[in-house]
């Protein structure tokens, strides 16, 4: 769901002992402190990726320009709706539209609002549709109170029903007004009071903000399962749900915990805990540039976030790797005693984190020799799972927040799994209740459509699986050399495809009028087809379907028919001879075949396919880094050339934080 960052799960723990550096989990044990604290500064200090925008300013300037500043750093999130809410002078001065920012940029030009305290929001609609009513922020009933929440309330109706009761009449379907009537129910002259009363009776997710029109040097902000951080200023304080709206301000922040409330002035700012007690909070410094999450001359984030891939695997591989090419993944506790005793690998993830996970699967059964299944989280605890402390569970997950793998997560850990997270982002919730946290630094992910953080969870695992043979010895120290010889090969490599992206982009420009497309492919091609077709569809809106190549006979290939596009994976040397017959099999019943192989391989191919898209020569294991790289492109430039809005694609939003 696109709003907040929402889960029906209870039970969760909050591993506080773990918390040792400025709100994130680290473990500063031998050469993993070199990057550690590097990677908190460069990664995802941009948040959780939620769709839905916050930011709100006190201080001595006009809150204005600032607030609409902020919002417009946050636009990659995704939204139908924005608004504004200023204090100025006499009451609470609420602005807000339907529709993209500059609607509400034009009327803030012609009907300028002065204060300098405010709060604004973009909104993506959850409940009631998007239309200026239901647009934040939402007023009390007297219009003292202005609240603007990203979030879920999940007992929104019972404070909705009780509040009609007592008289109080509500003018949107949102489950956000009913914050703004409960802080007014318990406002009897202290702002603070009445907020913490409010979330006490609120159940779900939220980070919200507050102002008052009695206290027109306040602003009042809680956190609870939805990320929000405080931006701390000279003679001015912010708030926002990601640090890009907060940068051209300031690169001093506090990261809010779940459960606590900031009090803000323009002169101070007090961290409060679930208790009302005042929490001692180190400033944390962002010291990475602000074009790491705009675009940089790119025409999209998705274009840009493609052309970051060969930095993006260098950052996750090369930190993990000594002078001599052995593999260091000291931030993790596991032993070897550990390793022998688990029977079973576990992998659960959703869309894109699954594929990786398929790939990772037969990595670490070919390094590691132990069985692992990869689950799709949303249908792993609905079954009843046998797992139990001979297991060892994998979380996949690019933010660190999908609802489903965090669910997933919780019940395997229940029943005694060992838990290890592979994710993005530092401190999110899946990282924090992991035993063992492997974190990709593919740096900030804009677009919808994952691309980075997908090739990075793929070599994280990688390296997970050649670690685990290196540690039970099943692999010798100069046969794992050879591997991480041609691992490290790779960011060159991804980046010669990138070279080359402009047949791929005529080639897109060629096919357009497809409405069908079937990927096919062959072992670890199966699992790198798979995420082509997903890219294509979840992108362009082409209807695609990835199938075992194997299938094919088995009720696909009816479909085809003159002109259906095919695309072919074949870079599996062992199953070449296999996908030769299938490529042949489906052009003679008329398909269009794009095949997607290795340059050595380039020749041969060529007469069984329309067109070859080449990739650099590599070990079979590796190809799915390269392999995926065209399909990528192939997809993007599909969307390009349809008029598709490639980084936001229609109802997809970035971390998928409800069940």
């Amino acid at each position: 769901m696109p709003c907040g960052d929402f889960t029906t799960d209870k039970e969760a723990t909050k591993l506080a002992s773990d918390w040792q550096y400025k709100g994130f989990r680290v473990k500063t044990c031998g050469s993993s402190q070199r990057f550690i604290f590097n990677a908190i500064n460069q990664i995802c200090l941009k948040g959780d990726y939620y769709m839905c925008g916050i930011v709100g300013y006190i201080g001595d300037e006009q809150s204005a320009p600032i607030l609409m500043e902020g919002l417009q750093k946050l636009e990659y999130r995704g939204y139908d709706s924005a608004g504004v809410a200023i204090y100025s002078g006499s009451g609470i001065t609420v602005r807000k539209f339907k529709g993209r920012l500059a609607v509400l940029e034009e009327h803030l030009n012609n009907h300028r609002i002065t204060g300098t305290l405010g709060v604004g929001h973009t909104r993506w609609a959850t409940h009631g549709e998007p239309n200026d009513i239901n647009a934040h922020p939402h007023s009390s009933s007297g219009g003292s109170i202005a609240v603007v929440h990203n979030g879920i309330i999940e007992n929104y109706m019972k404070l909705k029903e009780w509040l009609n009761s007592l008289g109080t009449e509500f003018k949107t379907e949102t489950d956000t007004e009913v914050i703004a009537h409960l802080v007014e129910y318990y406002y009897e002259g202290n702002l603070i009071e009445a907020v913490q009363k409010a979330i006490h009776r609120m159940e779900g997710a939220y980070a919200i903000g507050v102002i008052c029109k009695d206290h027109p040097d306040t602003l009042v902000a809680v956190r609870k399962d939805s990320p929000l951080v405080v931006g701390i200023g000279q003679g001015e304080n912010f708030i926002a749900s990601d640090i890009p709206a907060l940068l051209k301000y300031t690169r001093d922040v506090y990261f809010l915990e779940d459960g606590e409330m900031a009090v803000l002035t323009k002169d101070h700012i007090d961290i409060l805990d679930e208790l009302g007690m005042p929490v001692e909070r180190n400033v944390f410094k962002v010291t990475w540039d602000l074009e790491s999450a705009e675009k940089g001359g790119y025409e999209h984030f998705m274009l840009k976030e493609m052309h970051e891939q060969p930095k993006a695997v260098r950052d996750t591989l090369m930190p993990r790797l000594d002078d001599n090419n052995r593999i260091v993944l000291d931030e993790l506790s596991l032993t070897p005693d550990q390793l022998q005793a688990f029977n079973k690998i576990v992998i659960i993830a959703c869309g894109t984190a699954w594929h990786a996970g398929l790939v990772g699967k037969t990595a670490i059964e070919k390094f590691a020799r132990i069985p692992v299944e990869v689950e799709i989280a949303s249908e792993f605890r609905y079954r009843d799972p046998f797992v139990d402390e001979k297991t060892l569970l994998i979380a996949v997950s690019q933010s660190g927040e999908t609802a489903d793998t965090l669910a997933a997560l919780r019940e395997a850990k229940s029943k005694g799994a060992h838990i290890m997270t592979v994710t993005n982002v530092v401190g999110s919730r899946i990282s924090r209740e992991a035993q063992d946290v492997f974190y990709t630094w593919a740096g900030p992910e804009i677009a919808v459509a994952s691309t980075k953080a997908y090739i990075t969870q793929v070599v994280a695992l990688y390296l997970l699986g050649l670690s685990m043979a290196e540690l039970k010895g099943l692999m010798k120290a100069s046969d794992v050399e050879a591997v991480v010889q041609e691992l490290k090969e790779l960011p060159n490599k991804i980046q010669q495809i990138l070279e080359h992206q402009e047949k791929i982009q005529e080639l897109a420009n060629k096919q357009i009028h497809q409405q069908h497309a079937f990927y096919i492919g062959r072992g670890l091609d199966d699992y790198t087809a798979r995420e082509g077709s997903l890219k294509l569809k979840e992108i362009s809106y082409v209807h695609s379907e990835a199938i075992a190549a194997g299938e094919l006979k088995h009720g696909t290939i009816a479909l085809l028919e003159q002109g259906t596009l095919v695309v072919a994976m074949a870079t599996q040397e062992y199953l070449y001879d296999k996908m030769l017959s299938n490529m042949k099999e489906v052009k003679a019943r008329g398909a269009y075949v794009v095949a997607v192989t290795k340059k050595s391989l380039e020749e041969e191919v060529n007469q069984s396919a329309d067109i070859v898209l080449s990739i650099p020569d590599t070990l079979d294991i590796l190809t799915p880094v390269l392999s995926v790289v065209p399909l990528q492109l192939f997809a993007y430039y599909m969307a390009v050339a349809r008029g598709a809005d490639v980084d936001k694609p229609k109802n997809l939003a970035k971390s998928v934080t409800v069940e």
